[in-house]
């Protein structure tokens, strides 16, 4: 039963004797039928979309496409084909027996009078202040704003029913944490989201297990909320604990995803389908893992950095396999992670900072690899039905946003050499190869390093950074009293500038400062080599720590910029360090 496509699991039903023969083929008619029509829906205005067409001329366009000679005939087929999925569907999930809420969470025996057809908010307070709920009003109020909204009072006689049974487990199950106003509140957004979804209100009404672990995940994390709001179908995940705990297989995953790419070949809609939900998939269980402490805040950034290279191949392969001027099997090209991706130091929401290079004589070659990155840049950030991989960053390229989208291999290291600014030089400490021709990736290690180990005069380094240094900090203006922890002086990025300015410095005398270690082995090594202080660049290797562990955890629950009050953060040794490094004071 793990097989992936849909028609393959209906046909195994059928010979395991789990659904009848009759039942299989109707299921897998509509299922066709459904398919063809979402895909002549698209192609209309090459638009992401699943809805009917309103326009008369546009409904006649479909129809001849679907071959009915009208629109009236082809809704008549699609009520029939819909009204033998949801007869199927009710003879599933509606036999199930509905336990009272209180079988599922004992100790309330009255929860049910919590959601009652002729309830006010009046009534509604004081229970919940029993329970514990500190806005007691506001979130009644929220209550009462569901049970009047159309969206409720236009469901399904069924559908109505579940919600009517889930909301008073969650009343209870929000009770049972530290916040439980917010709690409720993420829960209703969730549950208003999935409300017109049968098959998920199903799903919460069947598994109260899943309802506790849904509970616990969205009480710990408004992030986590939002993001399974924006992606309900990972409600799956919460039934499994021992998949979604368990660290992931890098190379069964891509194996895996490299099978269900295959399934659909030929169809990039499906693809890119098929790679959002593997991305969603992944991070959802990353997520839950780091809410239960089970993930050091590096190993998260490791393990989502690693999704991300491996996100990256495939879309590389999917964009090369669908060239309209592919010239030979394998392109001659790379993606060359900058910034948290080339650090290593990725977070749930990063943008991915790219840029492309390609080392092949063939002489259409620009033009070739631009129109493939423009590819790959599109495949990654536009937005589906399913929402989008990763927002891009393109600008760390040679000459900025003005230059060229790809560069070869050669043009990159004549720029590198000859034009590039301190900054991007500074840039250049945490970028590496990523996805592509392994040999372009082998050259662009060998240009890097060779750039990063140039002597540097340092009076010059110290005014480029310095001036560098001032330009963010003007363009991060903060006046709300509080301590920026990444812009702030003393925060992350004046710590990022100083092991940039080391490696610039002192890499020609001391070359395994290029390595792409990370800032806290390269701090590390800076005070075993003499450069700082070991026990100040042990302080600064502790506050940077902390300093990404607080923001992880602010950003965890939507609060950015990350600020915390003055003096909550000890940032001395980052002052320190800046001051024997710049000889400033900041």
């Amino acid at each position: 039963m793990r097989i992936r496509p849909t028609q393959q699991v209906l046909h195994q039903l059928a010979a395991n004797g789990q659904l009848p023969a009759i039942a299989v083929a109707s299921l897998d008619a509509a299922y066709v039928f459904l398919r063809n029509l979402e895909h002549r829906l698209q192609y209309l205005d090459d638009q992401q979309t699943q809805e009917l067409p309103e326009k008369p001329e546009d409904q006649q366009i479909i129809a001849q496409a679907m071959n009915f000679p009208d629109y009236a005939a082809l809704l008549k087929e699609l009520d029939r084909h819909r009204a033998l999925v949801s007869q199927q569907f009710e003879q599933i999930f509606g036999e199930q027996r509905d336990e009272p809420a209180e079988e599922h969470l004992a100790g309330h025996p009255n929860d049910t009078q919590l959601w009652r057809e002729d309830i006010t908010v009046e009534e509604l307070i004081p229970p919940l202040e029993k329970l514990g709920y500190r806005a007691a009003p506001d979130s009644a109020q929220c209550l009462m704003q569901l049970r009047i909204s159309s969206r409720y009072l236009q469901l399904p006689e069924l559908s109505r029913q579940r919600l009517d049974k889930l909301i008073p487990q969650f009343i209870t199950l929000s009770a049972q944490h530290a916040d439980p106003d917010a709690t409720l509140s993420r829960l209703l957004a969730i549950l208003e989201a999935i409300s017109r979804r049968a098959a998920y209100l199903a799903f919460l009404a069947e598994y109260p297990l899943a309802l506790q672990r849904l509970a616990k995940v969205v009480s710990a994390s408004s992030w986590a909320s939002e993001y399974l709001t924006q992606h309900p179908a990972l409600l799956d995940e919460l039934l499994d604990t021992r998949e979604i705990y368990q660290p992931p297989q890098w190379q069964q995953i891509d194996r895996d995803l490299h099978s269900r790419l295959n399934d659909c070949a030929g169809d990039t809609e499906r693809q890119l389908d098929v790679l959002h939900h593997a991305k969603q998939e992944q991070t959802f269980r990353l997520l839950a893992m780091d809410l239960q402490g089970l993930l050091p805040l590096e190993k998260l950034s490791d393990h989502l950095s690693d999704l991300a290279d491996l996100l990256l191949r495939h879309v590389l392969t999917l964009s090369w396999a669908t060239s309209r001027k592919r010239h030979r099997d394998d392109a001659k090209f790379a993606i060359i992670a900058y910034g948290k991706l080339g650090g290593k130091e990725l977070g749930y929401a990063s943008d991915l900072d790219l840029i492309f290079l390609f080392d092949d004589d063939h002489p259409d070659a620009q033009e070739i690899y631009s129109r493939l990155g423009q590819r790959i840049n599109s495949l990654l950030s536009s937005y589906t039905s399913s929402g989008r991989l990763y927002e891009t960053d393109l600008r760390l390229r040679p000459n900025g946003a003005s230059g060229l989208l790809v560069s070869s291999v050669a043009a990159f290291s004549e720029y590198q050499q000859q034009h590039a600014w301190v900054w991007e030089h500074q840039a250049l400490t945490r970028a590496r190869f990523s996805a592509g021709d392994a040999q372009i990736g082998t050259e662009f290690e060998k240009i890097r390093l060779e750039v990063l180990c140039q002597p540097r005069d340092l009076a010059t380094l110290r005014k480029e950074i310095l001036a560098m240094r001032q330009k963010m900090l003007d363009g991060h203006p903060n006046d709300s009293g509080l301590f920026d922890i990444k812009h702030g002086r003393g925060g992350m990025v004046d710590i990022e500038f100083i092991v940039q300015f080391i490696v610039l410095a002192y890499a020609h005398q001391h070359p395994q400062l290029a390595a792409n270690i990370g800032n806290l082995a390269l701090l590390k090594l800076a005070g075993e080599l003499g450069i700082i202080p070991v026990e100040i660049a042990g302080q600064t290797c502790k506050l940077y720590r902390t300093l990404r562990q607080t923001q992880h955890r602010m950003r965890l629950n939507s609060q950015s910029p990350c600020r915390v009050p003055p003096g909550e953060v000890d940032t001395h040794a980052s002052h320190q360090l800046w001051t024997e490094l710049f000889g400033e004071n900041e």
